[in-house]
């Protein structure tokens, strides 16, 4: 069964009166939801840094590249299917992390978990989930885990080794997120999820944070923890230096998320990390910042094949997974579309999301004349 049989279960069903619960074009899927979602958990999720330029920038320069398809190449038979940091994937397809993910729906990242194990896609657990990383482990099939790289030592160390013991098998650590951006439409609400103890369960669910304030998280010291957690959040004073601490930590791949410039790429590979994702945080963080797929080319020249190049903000279809593939990722990070997903359908969502954008990828690169990833270069496109 091909990836693209998709089309033919929509069509199919279409026999006898079902249409799908979602679009099937995932750009459409945040009006829907601005539609359909609370307003403070929509404008959570759509929101931006800023003007909010850079996350319309990491969409738009998608439309700047062109594929140029090519014919009678013999694509009856196609695969999509690799193997990124060590971790099998049906496509070159991962779910980027995601936190807070209960304020869109009652099951958040449970559901999330259980769409992506059915469907054998890798899920990126984000530490501001509101689920225990434990109870999502419990439930994922291939799994990786983000951090946030708190100030107190003994605390990351604590999270590194819950994410190892709970078979998380490679660290995503999130660079660029150190300290929250100027976002005007969670400002505007004067909304922040956190406070109100929703994405703080891996820290209220620790050890090492719970012995900080005293004990368990009970309503009596819930400020308390709230404001440990304030406290603790993101070390602005982080240098390369530091990642050497972090290999002590953990003992499988280490990926570097927030790469935006070819120097930081090199340096990446100097300090030994196993991976990069070139990404703006989808347009969160900076506003004014370079659209990530226009950061990519130069970043993956610069690394030369020496580390595994990922690549996230703006995914929305087979057409852009496969320029992203072209100009050096070896696999693509979604985030808004399966969080609205979610939002709008629960685990069905998500796993429309991913049979959508795996059969649209699969259907794009047979069309375009391409039936492995390896045949995905530079000269597919056209600028």
């Amino acid at each position: 069964m091909s990836l693209s049989d998709f089309q033919n279960e929509i069509y199919l069903a279409g026999l006898g009166g079902a249409r799908p619960g979602l679009p099937t074009d995932l750009h459409r899927l945040e009006e829907a939801a601005r539609q359909g979602l609370p307003e403070q958990a929509f404008g959570y999720v759509a929101g931006a840094a800023g003007s909010e330029s850079t996350a319309r920038a990491n969409l738009a320069v998608f439309d700047q590249w062109k594929i140029v398809p090519r014919m009678l190449r013999d694509v009856g038979s196609r695969d999509l299917g690799t193997t990124v940091l060590g971790t099998a994937m049906p496509a070159p397809v991962v779910l980027g992390p995601v936190g807070v993910l209960r304020i869109l729906h009652p099951e958040g990242e449970l559901a999330v978990a259980r769409a992506a194990a059915a469907l054998g896609v890798t899920m990126t657990l984000s530490t501001a989930s509101s689920t225990a990383m434990e109870e999502v482990a419990a439930e994922a099939g291939p799994r990786w885990y983000q951090l946030y790289w708190p100030k107190d030592r003994e605390l990351a160390a604590s999270l590194i080794g819950r994410a190892a013991d709970s078979g998380f098998t490679a660290l995503v650590v999130t660079l660029d997120t150190f300290t929250l951006a100027w976002r005007p439409r969670d400002l505007d609400q004067a909304y922040l999820p956190f406070l109100q103890g929703i994405g703080v369960q891996n820290y209220f669910s620790d050890p090492v944070f719970q012995k900080a304030i005293g004990g368990p998280v009970t309503d009596a010291n819930r400020d308390l923890a709230l404001l440990h957690w304030v406290a603790n959040f993101g070390n602005p004073t982080l240098t390369w230096d530091d990642l050497a601490w972090l290999r002590e930590q953990w003992d499988g791949p280490i990926v570097l998320k927030g790469i935006q410039h070819p120097e930081d790429a090199r340096r990446a590979v100097d300090a030994g990390m196993d991976g990069i994702v070139v990404s703006n945080h989808g347009g969160r963080q900076v506003n004014g910042a370079i659209a990530a797929l226009d950061a990519l080319p130069a970043i993956a020249s610069a690394v030369g094949g020496e580390t595994t190049v990922l690549f996230d903000s703006g995914i929305r279809s087979g057409a852009d997974i496969l320029k992203a593939l072209a100009l050096g990722a070896q696999a693509v990070m979604i985030g808004r579309p399966y969080a609205y997903a979610l939002g709008l359908g629960g685990e069905e969502g998500v796993r429309h999301v991913l049979r959508c954008l795996m059969a649209d990828l699969d259907l794009t690169m047979a069309l375009s004349g391409h039936s492995t990833l390896a045949d995905i270069t530079p000269a597919l496109l056209s600028r």
